[in-house]
């Protein structure tokens, strides 16, 4: 279920370095009125800057939170620490203080407060679902300005409103307040936190490595560029830099956006980008074109913002290989490379496919592979439940993707050796390294009793249609890409040949400016 974007509600700030002076009783409750953005209050509420995104929630949940608010039901205490700069940093109740804020200010992600967050830029998906909640919290509830309606004109509104409208002002939330300094109130984030809903390993390290450059990386491309600025403290050239980068490399990932049930092949390689998993894997993707192990490697922190640059220029050149219009793309098809059959995103593929390209390039087999990338490609695309098995052998994309990659090149050396797809595959299965692959013939027999189809059945039935005839590299027969197209002369413009329609093909860009000649 698509998740609530309530990230911009609250800013972020870093933590002072500084100890903190606790002077003067602080605040045990906060009330609706503290919300607003006028309010003395809220002007100074942050979250750390290593916090990650509010948008852990989805439409319901965000409803039945303020309902259970404005009903009087007991909600846990929001925990606060004062720095000295006077900030009030979230520790815990981010979402809970968000989606209040949201009510107040009638912007689930994509009210003013968020249009100035991500200048101007909200996703269409961000959209969407920011309208459904606002729809259904309007139709269950009541917005915050019908509460106020309710004050004055009483009859114009809902006599549910009318009645919880009295209590509005009485309502509050306790605070409980971490006392110490930076260092204190960031171990206790970190504890609070990993109680509460653990957070996974790799966005763990993403968050206690927040001023690494591939991290500050990451977070660059995940939102384009834009949002809070992880990068503030270099130059404006480099934070300049740093943006633009960023944002080819969310264009080549993410574009075109990718809907459900699967109903065009014009999909991205890089899965959804409102994903749980998707800042996870491009934190991945850096890491993997930086040649970084994550828990090995020792990154010291960015101090100029030069480190970051270097890393992302790594990350747009082998994206620019992946699936662009760069002279240098191989145009790979998202569909073959990095789905399903059945439209479910692998993201176990894409590192795999990353590694592959790497490699191709250090051994210099690009060639070799525009010489049988019509068979490997139809060999994936029939086989590509072995893709599932490996993965299940590890159970982990970071370990196991390195074998969908060793396991792609292993096809390339069998088919140039003149093995069919079938043999090719059985070889494969029968060496150390792959012995437990279970090679079978695949069947369209399904034993669903349901009488209606889901959301993989309908994407695997309109994927079966679209792959009889799709649209094909004209040089190596690949399959072809909105993403990567270059038009080519049939007959070369130097040897005389002119722009004409008989004269002209489909080709991936690199087929057109390299292998061809």
């Amino acid at each position: 279920m698509p998740k609530v974007n309530l990230d911009a509600l609250i800013p972020r700030e870093d933590f002072e370095l500084q100890d903190n002076v606790n002077s003067g009783k602080k605040k045990e409750t906060i009330s609706i009125e503290d919300l607003k953005p006028d309010s003395f209050f809220f002007s100074y509420i942050r979250k750390p800057d290593f916090q990650r995104e509010t948008n852990e929630w989805d439409d319901q949940k965000i409803c039945n939170f303020i309902e259970s608010f404005i009903e009087g039901d007991l909600i846990p205490a929001i925990i606060l620490w004062r720095s000295t700069g006077g900030y009030l940093f979230v520790i815990d109740g981010s979402h809970r203080m968000s989606t209040l804020s949201a009510w107040v200010n009638d912007d689930y992600g994509d009210g003013d407060i968020s249009k100035k967050f991500y200048d101007g830029v909200i996703s269409e998906e961000q959209s969407q679902i920011a309208n459904k909640t606002r729809n259904l919290v309007n139709k269950k509830i009541g917005s915050y300005n019908s509460f106020k309606t309710a004050l004055t004109r009483p009859d114009e509104v809902k006599p549910d409103v009318v009645k919880y409208a009295k209590n509005l002002a009485a309502l509050a939330i306790q605070l409980q307040w971490v006392e110490g300094d930076a260092s204190k109130a960031e171990n206790s984030f970190f504890k609070i936190n990993q109680q509460a809903a653990p957070i996974d390993k790799t966005e763990l390290k993403l968050l206690q490595s927040r001023k690494k450059p591939n991290s500050i990386a990451a977070r660059a491309i995940i939102r384009s560029g834009k949002g809070h600025k992880y990068w503030s403290c270099f130059s404006d050239a480099t934070q300049q830099e740093i943006q633009e980068i960023a944002q080819e490399i969310n264009h080549i990932l993410f574009e075109p956006k990718l809907q459900t049930p699967i109903k065009t092949l014009d999909i991205p390689i890089g899965g959804k980008l409102s994903s749980a998993q998707a800042l996870s894997l491009v934190l991945d993707f850096v890491n993997i074109v930086n040649n970084i192990d994550f828990d090995k490697n020792v990154i010291d922190d960015d101090i100029n913002g030069e480190k970051t640059i270097f890393f992302l220029k790594n990350a747009r050149k082998i994206a620019y290989r992946l699936n662009s219009n760069k002279p240098s793309s191989l145009g790979l098809h998202p569909i073959v490379y990095c789905y399903s059959r059945d439209g479910r995103y692998r993201t176990v593929s894409f590192h795999a496919v990353v590694d592959f390209v790497m490699e191709l390039e250090k051994r210099k087999k690009i060639n070799e592979f525009i010489d049988v990338r019509e068979k490997l490609e139809n060999l994936l695309l029939n086989n590509d439940y072995l893709i599932k098995q490996i993965y299940e052998k590890y159970r982990d994309v970071q370990k196991s993707y390195k074998f969908v990659s060793y396991f792609f090149q292993e096809a390339i050396v069998h088919i140039r050796n003149g093995k069919s797809n079938h043999d090719t595959v059985k070889e494969i299965a029968s060496t150390d390294k792959f012995k437990y692959l279970n090679v079978r013939e695949l069947t369209a027999y399904s034993d669903s009793q349901s009488k209606d189809f889901d959301k993989n059945q309908k994407s695997e039935i309109f994927l079966n249609e679209a792959l009889q005839n799709p649209p094909k590299c004209r040089i190596c027969n690949g399959l072809m890409h909105k993403n990567s197209i270059s038009i080519d002369h049939i007959h070369r413009k130097a040897d005389g040949g002119f722009a004409t329609l008989d004269n002209g093909q489909i080709t991936h860009p690199y087929c057109n400016t390299t292998y061809k000649n």
